[in-house]
């Protein structure tokens, strides 16, 4: 009976270690538009699953993503509309949500008057949230944008940009989503938005309940994906496998005096 009690004993404890352990780690997911974070989704709900605290961050209002599937118009109205359907996917992940309010294309249109102040108006934003949240590790867009979509890759590097602007406090890790060159069908696409898979240095395998978890996530996007289009999606992203990749941002500590 002692035995027993002891084993007890030591088991809650190493669960609840476990559990302390990854409660203490943070994560930030720094994406553009509501639904992109689709990318990573069965990450996210593997994370929390796992306990991690997990801040998904989308930096657009989502008003101009009118498209074939409905008859909304581009504006405040459609904002409106993709901000709920954000805190339903949010609610079905299990993610705390920090949704801004940018323009789709940060004003591009505007100009450099426009665009300049707002897109530096992010920046700031993204360091004040950064400091505020002390991420242990940060997943964002790569150079690709991984559509090479100009808010998805202006997005990233602008998350980039704040993370080498300083000295952080605490030590945190960054992360690129990628895909991998050799799942894309032609030589053109693979320059676009692929990467060769030994610089996705993290590969992170989730379950198909995960899977099926993110997937239902993206059923609160309706403006933008009605049913049947997610599971289109849902069987195409398949030939992906299981796993999701990610390229750490990593520099040499060792400083060099010449270039070869």
């Amino acid at each position: 009976m002692k035995k027993i009690i002891l084993s007890l004993f030591f088991l809650i404890t190493n669960v609840y270690m476990l559990s302390a352990q990854n409660e203490s780690k943070k994560l930030l997911a720094i994406f553009a538009h509501p639904d992109d974070e689709q990318s990573v989704a069965p990450l996210l709900v593997k994370l929390v699953e796992e306990g991690v605290e997990v801040t998904l961050v989308i930096a657009t209002d989502g008003r101009l993503g009118v498209n074939e599937y409905n008859d909304n118009k581009a504006g405040d109205g459609l904002a409106n509309i993709r901000r709920k359907e954000m805190m339903c996917a949010a609610d079905i992940l299990g993610v705390k949500l920090i949704h801004l309010d940018y323009h789709d294309q940060l004003k591009a249109a505007e100009g450099f008057d426009g665009h300049v102040p707002h897109a530096q108006k992010l920046i700031l934003e993204l360091k004040n949230i950064i400091d505020k949240v002390q991420p242990d590790a940060i997943i964002t867009w790569g150079p690709d944008g991984v559509t090479t979509h100009m808010d998805h890759r202006l997005v990233g590097a602008s998350v980039t940009q704040v993370f080498v602007s300083q000295k952080w406090k605490k030590s945190m890790k960054l992360y690129f989503f990628g895909v991998p060159s050799d799942i894309l069908d032609s030589q053109k696409v693979k320059t676009l938005r692929g990467q060769e898979r030994s610089f996705l240095n993290v590969q992170i395998p989730f379950t198909w309940d995960q899977y099926d978890k993110a997937y239902q996530s993206l059923l609160c996007h309706e403006s933008q994906y009605p049913a049947k289009v997610v599971m289109k999606m849902k069987e195409d992203r398949k030939s992906f496998g299981n796993r999701i990749y990610l390229r750490q941002f990593m520099s040499s500590k060792k400083v060099k005096n010449r270039l070869f």
